[in-house]
């Protein structure tokens, strides 16, 4: 979610993104619909694209639970 509020505040498709990102274009529409799990490098190469750092995106998130 937060990944697409960030996209579409730059007026990014998912095309752009993925095309800024290196990243398929499916793959960045699996990841806004929560249907995928990121690799911290892929992470990276998304946050790169958006210009913005890791802790943008990721603060808050809830934890593993024990």
């Amino acid at each position: 979610m937060r990944i697409r509020e960030m996209r579409k505040t730059k007026g990014w498709t998912q095309e752009d993104l993925a095309s800024a990102a290196s990243i398929d274009r499916s793959y960045i529409g699996g990841v806004e619909r929560g249907e995928r799990n990121l690799t911290f490098s892929v992470l990276c190469q998304i946050c790169a694209a958006l210009e913005c750092d890791v802790a943008a995106l990721t603060v808050d998130l809830p934890g593993r639970s024990k």
